[in-house]
């Protein structure tokens, strides 16, 4: 029975999965996203989320211990840097994992881990899209009324060249 065993061992010794997961998040900080198998994703998941958590106070002490896990300077000094700013107002949650399909040569589950707010894709913060028309021509208003002004700013132009 396994009662009480919440850590996934990943079929690795307690030495190399800590190098793993180590390294994994450094190169997750760095490229903001990783592909990797689902279950790797979701042990750098609870790895990585506490240090990002540490990151929102920039003190010694806590990029001392994140540098403890991390071990890569360069990725510390990122993460305090960039990506705790950007975090800094959010209360958890600072990855998301996108199942991709299984690989191809031994079928296991594929997943891209990544950063949420480094993501342009899904940001929040975008401001709301106006409702589009039926029309085919001009599916968004905002674009068709910009890209006239455009062509007749650009005829203006060509008359006075004429003259």
């Amino acid at each position: 029975m396994r009662h009480g065993k919440k850590i996934n061992h990943l079929g690795r010794k307690t030495a190399h999965r800590k190098s793993m997961l180590a390294n994994m998040g450094s190169s997750l900080i760095e490229h903001k996203r990783i592909n990797t198998t689902v279950a790797k994703a979701k042990a750098l998941k609870v790895f990585i989320e506490p240090l990002v958590t540490k990151s929102k106070e920039d003190t010694t002490h806590n990029r001392r211990i994140v540098f403890s896990k991390l071990r890569d300077k360069y990725a510390v000094s990122e993460l305090f840097r960039e990506v705790a700013p950007k975090v800094g107002d959010r209360p958890g949650g600072y990855t998301r994992i996108i199942k991709l399909g299984n690989r191809l040569g031994d079928n296991a589950d594929m997943a891209m881990i990544e950063l949420v707010d480094f993501n342009e894709t899904y940001n929040v913060n975008k401001p709301a899209k106006k409702k589009s028309t039926r029309r085919a021509g001009k599916r968004n208003t905002a674009e068709a009324e910009a890209s006239k002004a455009e062509e007749t700013k650009q005829e203006e132009k060509d008359d006075k060249k004429e003259e």
